[in-house]
This record gives structure tokens, C-alpha cells and sequence, in this order.
């Protein structure tokens, strides 16, 4: 049994609690620590940052292959503004590859006459391979009208563009119908008046996922908020309010991918972490691997917290979870590079398990972020990646996982593509002194 409180919904299913009790077992250990990830020699595309990425997807949650070519997508800005601003300016543009190692970038994906938000953040992608349909689930971040920039987030998606190949690549073309699907209903999630506070966190409603279940057939649509919880300290915090992130879900009983309503979360970090980035789900030996992105600074205060991915393993989507290795961390930045990489997505390939990220910030000679800022601007720029991180290899093994390997920087192996032999010292060398990593 699962250690997290079990909230049953008569309506649909439950929510799981990741405790402080479970964050506190937080530690980076041999099979959790990332390699040391350093600059590739040439990046995806030199004039422009890139960071969150996602790939287009089946349906059933497998890579989407159109006449051999795979295509991602992910959010950009041009690599001459200083790389903290890039969220304020982040345009989604496409890439595409034949063999998942060259990417070829295919341009913005939207006219931002006609989408929504003053700036777009992350989500999913998803072919319809029956109907021939493709739908962008994205963030809707702020109002293009507005006179000043704002955090207001509402869950969108497009419909109705082409996806055109040729023996030279893809062509990803509109125009797009844009809609919102998702706001807060301050119920079961905070609206942003809610969460009006004194605070340097930022407020939650975001990263759809698309997802249907193997198991039920049922549609849903994963997503990163934050719950509503009073203002009372928790564990020695003072701010439970500030630190309330939870998965949420939306399901379609028609199955119908713009058709959605919402139901209570089914992963809540009250008290742990604000920010459950990026939500999404791996089958695997017919459990369900629920994984998320966390910053150090998005937990709550009395925890050991590092940038990196963790993960909860349950028997059903909105099963009774239990956080992987114990205490939910499955991947973490190593402490002499602890920014060097962000937003993980897992997928499965053959007997493992593939994680991929961005490459973010490096060689910082133990600034902490917030220092960055005060360098000059072209140290800033010449301290971020902003291109695509090795893809990491992870040994799944019940709620046990174990780093066991990379392959280059962007790399995303084919359906049928073996790999060769992992290096068993994968994640293993410590990285500093005696039992550092």
C-alpha cells in the first residue's frame, strides 16, 4: 500500500498525496545522478534558444512517424536576448528528422495574430492517425492585448493545420482554429485570484498532456496546477499556501480531443513542491509511471530539493501512488552542475526507458541562478545552452529506476533502433568528494 493519503471521488477515482514524509527521503545517489552534460558541437540551431520540447505522438501515446519522418516541437526564442527573458517572447516552432539524431528546423508553428495568449508555453501534440487531424494542446500564457506582461494561464489547443512532407522534410502549415479548453475553476483548481500572494513563485494552470489510457480506453488530459488550500503552516512552513502544486486531468467520456471536463487531481504536493512540471504518463508491465518536472527552488522549505525529474508508479491512472526510489526522485542535475539540464519527458524503448530534456544553464563556478542575472549579458548568453541534452537511459525495475546510460545530445532512437551496450559506471562516478554527486 501506498504511504500518500487516498481521497476517493465518487465522480472519478482518487487523489494521491505526495508527503513531506516521502520528499524528506530526497537525496542524489549513484542511480539517480545525471552525467555531466557539456556543450554539443553544434547545437540544433544556432539563432535560436530552444527549451521545453515534446514530440508528436500517436493516439495511443507512441511516436508519430509520417512517411519517416519524426517531428517536435519546442518552445524558442532567438539566442541574441538574454536567455532569463526567453519565457516572455516563447514562440513554439517545429523540427523534423528521418533518422532522430539531425533536426532540421521547420519555423514557428503558429500566426501570432491568431493565437492565444501573449506568448505561447508548453504542451503536446497529437495525430489522429484515423482522421487525419492534428492537435497542438499548448499554454495560453497571458493576453495578447494586454498593456503589461501577466502570468495568467489557460489551457488551449489548435486544430485544423496540414502536415505536408516531401523527400526534403515536412512542411507544417494553417491556418489554425484556437480555443481555450481548460481554466481554473477554483474548486479543485486555483484561479489566479486565488493564489494573489507575496511571492516569487509563479502561479500554475498549464503543460497539457494528452493521454488514453490503455487500460479503460478513457481520454484525459493531463496538467500542472496548483490547489486550493488554506493559509496555515505545515511541517515547520510557513507558506503551505505558496507551495501547493498538484497533477491535474481532464477526461472526455466521447473521446473527442476538444471536449473536456475537468476532475479532481490525481497527484496533490501540498506542502511539498509548488510546481509539478510537465505531467505525463508512462505503461509500462501495466503500471502507470506518472512522471514530473521540479525546480530546487519550488519546494517547500526543510526539504532536500534538486532540479530534476521524479516520478510515481501506480496500478491505474487514478491508482494509489507510490513515489519512485522511494522518495519520488529519479533523475537530479549533479551538485557541481545543478542547472545544467530541465523538463524531462520519459518514454519508452524496448526494455527502458529514454529521458529527454533541454540543455539550460552550465559552467556557472557555483553561481546560483538568481546570480546570473547580475552577470554581464554576454556571460549570461555564453553560460545557457539552450539546445537539446543527451538523452539519458533509465532501468526501470518495479518503483525502483537506475541511470544506465546516454546517448547524444537530441537523440531519439527509432522504433527500431538498437542501442548499443549501456555503461554499467552510467550515474555512478561520484562528481565531487567522498558520497557527493
Amino acid at each position: 500500500m501506498a504511504s500518500g493519503t487516498y481521497e476517493l471521488d465518487r465522480r472519478w477515482g482518487a487523489t494521491s498525496t505526495w508527503t513531506r514524509e516521502q520528499a524528506a527521503r530526497i537525496r542524489r545517489t549513484a542511480e539517480t545522478t545525471a552525467p555531466i552534460v557539456y556543450p554539443p558541437d553544434e547545437p540544433t540551431d544556432s539563432d535560436l534558444y530552444l527549451w521545453d520540447t515534446w514530440p508528436l505522438l500517436e493516439r495511443d501515446g507512441s511516436f508519430a512517424e509520417v512517411d519517416g519522418w519524426r517531428v517536435v516541437f519546442a518552445l524558442t526564442a532567438p539566442a541574441e536576448m538574454l536567455p532569463g527573458k526567453r519565457h516572455d517572447v516563447a514562440t513554439v516552432r517545429y523540427f523534423y528528422s528521418r533518422d532522430g539524431r539531425e533536426w532540421t528546423t521547420g519555423g514557428p508553428v503558429f500566426d501570432p495574430e491568431r493565437s492565444l495568449g501573449s506568448r505561447q508555453w508548453a504542451g503536446s501534440a497529437m495525430y489522429d492517425r484515423a482522421d487525419d487531424e492534428l492537435y497542438l494542446y499548448y499554454t495560453a500564457a497571458g493576453r495578447a492585448d494586454a498593456v503589461e506582461l501577466s502570468y495568467e494561464q489557460r489551457i488551449a489547443v489548435a486544430t485544423g493545420g496540414d502536415l505536408a512532407t516531401d523527400d526534403d522534410g515536412v512542411r507544417l502549415s494553417g491556418p489554425w482554429d484556437h480555443e481555450v479548453l481548460l481554466t481554473a475553476d477554483g474548486e479543485w483548481y486555483e484561479t489566479r485570484e486565488q493564489a494573489a500572494r507575496e511571492s516569487d513563485l509563479i502561479y500554475t494552470f498549464r503543460d497539457p498532456w494528452f493521454f488514453e489510457d490503455p487500460g479503460t480506453g478513457e481520454t484525459c488530459l493531463l496538467f500542472e496546477a496548483n490547489t486550493p488550500v488554506p493559509e496555515c503552516g505545515c511541517g515547520g512552513d510557513d507558506g503551505r499556501r505558496a507551495f501547493n502544486g498538484c497533477v491535474g486531468v481532464a477526461v472526455s467520456d466521447a473521446g473527442d480531443p476538444t471536449e473536456w471536463e475537468m476532475r479532481r487531481p490525481i497527484l496533490d504536493g501540498a506542502c511539498v513542491n509548488q510546481e509539478l512540471e510537465r505531467p505525463h504518463v508512462v505503461v509500462r508491465d501495466g503500471r502507470y509511471y506518472l512522471f514530473t518536472s521540479s525546480h530546487e527552488h519550488t519546494f517547500a522549505p526543510g526539504l532536500e530539493r534538486f532540479d530534476g525529474l521524479y516520478g510515481f508508479v501506480a496500478d491505474a491512472l487514478r491508482g494509489e501512488y507510490d513515489p519512485l526510489n522511494g522518495s519520488g526522485l529519479v533523475v537530479a542535475n549533479p551538485h557541481n552542475a545543478p542547472f545544467q539540464a530541465y523538463s524531462w519527458l520519459a518514454y519508452g524503448h524496448r526494455d527502458e526507458l529514454l529521458v529527454t530534456s533541454f540543455f539550460n544553464y552550465y559552467d556557472l563556478g557555483g553561481l546560483h541562478l538568481d546570480e546570473v542575472g547580475h552577470l554581464l549579458p554576454d556571460e549570461q548568453r555564453e553560460k545557457f545552452g539552450g539546445t537539446l541534452a543527451p538523452t539519458l537511459r533509465l532501468e526501470l525495475a518495479g518503483d525502483r529506476t537506475r541511470i544506465r546510460g546516454e546517448l547524444d545530445h537530441g537523440h531519439l532512437p527509432l522504433e527500431d533502433e538498437e542501442l548499443p551496450p549501456a555503461d554499467p559506471l552510467a550515474g555512478r562516478r561520484p562528481l565531487g568528494g567522498e558520497g557527493e554527486y
